[in-house]
């Protein structure tokens, strides 16, 4: 998978990237249809805080859609996890809705969607 990852407002170090990027092409097990993405490193300055809360930004796309998780961590490689994480479940679901909207596949009067159970005891009956 193709990925775009951008540093704002601060230098990432390659290590990092190909951290991301090795993260990133594991999601290819589960849905091998996604095309590219974008990945946004952001540093989070808030007044309170001594250290930074890193922010992690993700937008996948695939045909006929896409997907965005937005992740936030005490390092870069804990937000990736955790993006990670939810992109599974993301792409996933995705992916089910896109072969129900398909429908259910006929091959010789027998569709996907009936117990293969059914289908035997029909042949039985012949």
């Amino acid at each position: 998978m193709r990925l775009q990852m951008q540093a704002i407002h601060f230098d990432a170090d390659a290590k990092l990237f190909n951290f991301i990027q090795q993260k990133m092409d594991k999601l290819d097990t589960f849905y091998d249809r996604i095309t590219s993405g974008e990945v946004f490193l952001k540093l989070d300055k808030s007044e309170n805080a001594k250290t930074h809360t890193k922010l992690l930004e993700v937008k996948l796309y695939v045909p006929g859609g896409t997907v965005f998780v937005k992740e936030q961590g005490t390092t870069f490689e804990e937000a990736t996890d955790l993006a990670i994480d939810t992109l599974k479940m993301q792409v996933i679901k995705f992916k089910d809705k896109r072969n129900k909207a398909r429908g259910p596949k006929v091959v010789a009067g027998i569709t996907d969607s009936e117990p293969l159970a059914v289908v035997e005891e029909e042949l039985e009956e012949e």
